[in-house]
């Protein structure tokens, strides 16, 4: 993961390679010692792997030689030669070998010897099953030995540089001091000595060796730098101890979080179960996935770590799904689908309302009376269909309509909703001159008092064309329940003045109007009404 959040502050005293090349470097090597389980021989070899992938120096080095004018007098000519034998690429070190011979004749009778035990030199063939370790092990001591015996002869005395290679094919630890500029590390020093000295050496003693060359790589220098412990503590073979030394290098809980989980899977960590119930895997995991959620847009990668969390994870995903800013309607819809999948109903709730919320703020009446359907809130709901109804009589026209239109179902969330719908409804038949529906449903919706009141005068003043109407819309049984209905309005509207202060003349007299003409209306449409249904009685 190239992006990874942090969430508490780093070691101050980091080590010279960079964060993601100090995980790299624990991660092969905990896969070497952990997970692969390397035997003897084989380990060497995995750790050579590692070396190499790990060292870059030898090949800039060699780079830089053979782009110069002169190779052979090139100041790191021989550096390269020795940088290739220290990390067993022996073939490599020969190639820049024949170029020494190829040029030089005094030198070329040393050079074919050298290049005769660098070919020489036992690898132990992972591959080769019929290799029996016995036999490697013969072969690599008659090898040392004619080493040593060409040293003792003095077959390189004329050139130091020969002479120093055979020593370090010795794995004479004074000469591999000397080159450890070449090598940089420790561990790569660790690395090269086995190679000379112990190319079978096994899980159980590579430890022992481990802490002894950096002691002597450092010269007795105690101020170890972080990574140091890390590697010390996997040579040891202490997951538990590497865990909590590269907790204490890294800023950021990716690496122990993972290698944690892929020893688990492998069945090679035994969890520690920790005071709170989680064992060491889910409490790496929720730590991790935590850093996550506090970035803005790698939060759900973390709920698929909460996922794979059986003890805890449904806990603290239901927490962090509540704390996620919401600042667009798209990552709302994420956090809203996340929830659903997981049949989290107590966060759709919220993340609903919430978003209700800001669109009412933002007087996006629609936007809001979605989301509260969606949470099935039937309380805001209300509130947002007051807000409709509101602005109904303000500017005399619904805004949204396609989404009133077709609620269908959700009208029935609450009464103010339904009454919207209906209303709504009310207002389509009437365009489409379906008088005598839309009467009844008007009536409907006086009688059913789930309008609030501060409407039932609009709805009153909504019967007026029908009741002017030529023809007669409302009987005479309508027309007494309208006349019921205005009534009660009125009798209500003189109680909330009388309880009031103070009281603008001035609407008072409109609204009086308005009821005046109402009555004269209905008074009519009575009288109508009552001729019309004697002459179809007669």
């Amino acid at each position: 993961m190239a992006d990874k959040p942090t969430h508490r502050p780093g070691h101050p005293g980091m080590l010279r390679l960079s964060i993601l090349s100090a995980m790299e470097l624990c991660w092969n090597l905990c896969e070497i010692l952990f997970i692969e389980a390397a035997t003897a021989g084989s380990l060497l070899v995995h750790l050579l792997d590692w070396i190499r992938m790990h060292s870059s120096d030898t090949d800039s080095a060699a780079e830089e030689v053979l782009q110069s004018e002169n190779p052979l007098q090139h100041e790191r000519f021989w550096d390269v030669i020795t940088g290739y034998v220290l990390q067993a690429r022996m073939d490599e070190a020969r190639q820049m070998l024949a170029k020494e011979a190829a040029v030089s004749a005094s030198t070329r009778s040393m050079c074919r010897v050298l290049d005769d035990l660098l070919r020489k030199m036992p690898k132990f063939n992972v591959c080769n099953r019929d290799q029996t370790l016995t036999e490697f092990e013969l072969k690599w001591q008659h090898w040392r030995e004619e080493c040593e015996r060409h040293l003792q002869c003095g077959t390189f005395s004329s050139s130091p540089q020969m002479e120093s290679i055979c020593k370090v094919l010795l794995g004479a630890e004074d000469t591999l001091l000397e080159k450890k500029d070449l090598m940089g590390t420790w561990y790569h020093f660790l690395v090269s000595q086995l190679l000379f000295t112990h190319p079978t050496v096994t899980l159980a003693e590579i430890h022992s060796y481990a802490q002894s060359c950096l002691d002597i790589f450092n010269a007795g220098d105690s101020s170890s730098e972080p990574l140091d412990n890390v590697l010390l503590a996997a040579f040891e073979l202490d997951i538990h101890q590497v865990i909590k030394e590269f907790s204490i290098v890294t800023n950021n809980w990716w690496f122990v979080a993972h290698l944690t989980d892929l020893l688990d899977h492998c069945q090679l960590f035994q969890s520690h179960n920790m005071y709170f119930g989680s064992n060491m895997r889910e409490h790496l995991l929720l730590e991790y996935a935590s850093g996550l959620f506090s970035h803005h847009s790698l939060w759900q990668l973390g709920v698929d770590y909460l996922d794979h969390c059986p003890e805890l994870g449904r806990v603290y995903l239901e927490l962090h799904m509540e704390r996620i800013p919401l600042s667009t309607e798209k990552k709302a819809l994420k956090a809203l689908r996340i929830c659903e999948q997981r049949q989290m109903a107590e966060q759709v709730r919220s993340i609903c309302k919430t978003m209700a919320m800001q669109a009412m703020r933002n007087r996006r009446l629609g936007s809001a009376l979605s989301w509260s359907i969606r949470a099935r809130d039937a309380g805001f709901a209300t509130l947002i269909s007051d807000r409709f109804l509101k602005d109904y009589c303000e500017r005399g026209r619904f805004s949204d309509l396609d989404l009133i239109d077709n609620l269908g179902p959700a009208m029935l969330l609450s009464d103010r909703l339904t009454f919207l719908g209906k209303y709504r409804e009310f207002h389509r038949m009437y365009n489409d001159q379906q008088f005598e529906e839309a009467a009844c449903l008007l009536l409907s919706l006086m009688t059913a008092r789930i309008a609030p009141c501060s409407f039932w005068l609009t709805l009153l003043l909504d019967a007026l064309p029908l009741l002017e109407q030529q023809q007669v819309i409302f009987s005479a049984e309508q027309t007494y329940r309208l006349m019921s209905c205005l009534e009660d309005r009125t009798a209500a509207k003189l109680e909330q003045i009388q309880s009031e202060e103070s009281r603008k003349s001035q609407d008072s007299s409109i609204e009086n109007t308005k009821v005046e003409m109402l009555r004269l209306a209905l008074a009519r449409n009575l009288a109508r009404a009552i001729v019309k249904e004697g002459t179809v009685q007669v």
